[in-house]
């Protein structure tokens, strides 16, 4: 059996989970260590309770396991397992073991169980090699990592960026499979075909101008996200006259809410905040505070919006966001901080970190190649295919 180890149900994961049930060909149990998310929990970077409104616990065979006492996904030391994992495992019948990453203590725990009880591991992990690194923060990860890697039988890399990191710890290609990040496609461009048709009705319920140039942002209020980066982008465009039109839907929420109200001429807010009650800068760009949308409705501004934006720094491994918007049929500009710039927006419609000109001039660019040809982001059943083909080989 092949068992697969994560913090909790990511709703982008139980889709792959789904797909490899009804492959049938790998037997094996997903083993959570919280359940975080399957109920209404606390996301602090929010600054909210949600659950998820899609079904993630269905389709695939999972069990939760005894964890410590008010374990989260994102604490290290309180993300750990607290039941004997290698009796787990001998009594699973467990063949190997695929975990998630390396940032909290029940993915080196199950790391060393797996080796103790002779089982393959393999990884699959977010990390990549773009952000820049101290000597001695490099140093550090060499032996830290280094250590962990080297009892890796596999590596599941998600997009170019991840395989080179590997590559820089002398990974060799014969111990790399590719399984590239993805979100469920077919869900994401169904919902957008049914909503097609009440773009025009979306828009003016968020107050957005039919000729309007209307860019998203979708993700948390966060400073590692970057989103001021984009206001400041659409005041230089306002300012400049190149597009007059601009207008800015912010999905989401976090501890820049107030900042970013202030920046903008906040034409519909789903929450009061009072935040432009002190005078704002002059050539605010219009902007619509849309508020946190759940799975089931997050479609509903891809369909509004003309593209998106991810300015985020470093910390953004990835950008998931992009694949769900890409997946929708809508376009995106991506800072080439992101873990996805070069496999999904390439150097066309990505901009370096921080360069509010250069982001700006992608914008006006986008405007003007509107309507633009999509390229269908991957699909997570190339995960399966590669899930299915490891198996195949360790039974061999």
């Amino acid at each position: 059996m092949l068992a697969i180890v994560s913090t909790h149900p990511i709703q982008y994961q139980t889709p792959i989970w789904q797909a490899l049930a009804a492959d049938g060909r790998v037997p094996f149990e997903v083993w959570y260590m919280t359940d975080f998310g399957t109920k209404p929990s606390r996301d602090p970077e929010f600054g909210t309770t949600f659950r998820w409104d899609i079904d993630t616990l269905s389709g695939y065979p999972y069990r939760v396991l005894r964890s410590a006492d008010g374990a989260v996904p994102a604490d290290f030391w309180k993300c750990r397992v607290t039941e004997n994992l290698r009796d787990r495992l001998r009594l699973a019948g467990v063949k190997a073991v695929w975990i998630q990453g390396w940032q909290v203590a029940g993915y080196w725990q199950t790391a060393f169980a797996a080796k103790a009880v002779g089982a393959e591991l393999w990884l699959r992990a977010e990390s990549n090699d773009l952000a820049p690194t101290p000597l001695w923060k490099r140093l550090v990860k060499k032996i830290v990592l280094g250590r962990l890697f080297s009892m890796i039988n596999r590596f599941l890399y998600i997009g170019e960026a991840n395989k080179r990191l590997y590559g820089s710890f002398g990974v060799p290609e014969a111990r790399l499979s590719s399984a590239p990040y993805a979100v469920d496609n077919e869900r994401f461009a169904r919902q957008a075909a049914a909503l097609h048709g009440k773009r025009a009705e979306l828009r003016r319920q968020w107050g957005i101008a039919d000729d309007a140039f209307c860019v998203l942002f979708c993700g948390k209020f966060i400073g590692k996200k970057r989103p001021l980066d984009l206001v400041k982008a659409a005041q230089a465009l306002r300012g400049d006259g190149r597009i007059p039109g601009i207008h800015l839907l912010f999905v989401g929420a976090g501890e820049l809410g107030g900042a970013l109200r202030a920046a903008c001429n906040v034409v519909q807010d789903a929450v009061e905040t009072g935040a432009n009650q002190c005078a704002p800068p002059s050539g605010r760009p219009p902007a619509t505070f849309a508020g946190f949308l759940n799975q089931s409705e997050i479609c509903q501004a891809y369909v509004a919006a003309d593209c998106l934006v991810l300015p985020s720094d470093h910390g953004e491994t990835w950008g998931l966001v992009v694949n769900e918007a890409m997946a929708s049929g809508l376009p995106c500009i991506v800072s080439d901080a992101c873990g996805c710039a070069e496999d999904l927006a390439g150097p066309d419609w990505s901009y370096p970190l921080g360069d509010v000109a250069a982001l700006a001039g992608r914008l006006d660019r986008m405007r003007k190649s509107l309507p633009l040809r999509i390229v269908r982001p991957p699909s997570f059943g190339n995960t399966v295919s590669a899930i299915v083909s490891a198996w195949q080989s360790l039974r061999e």
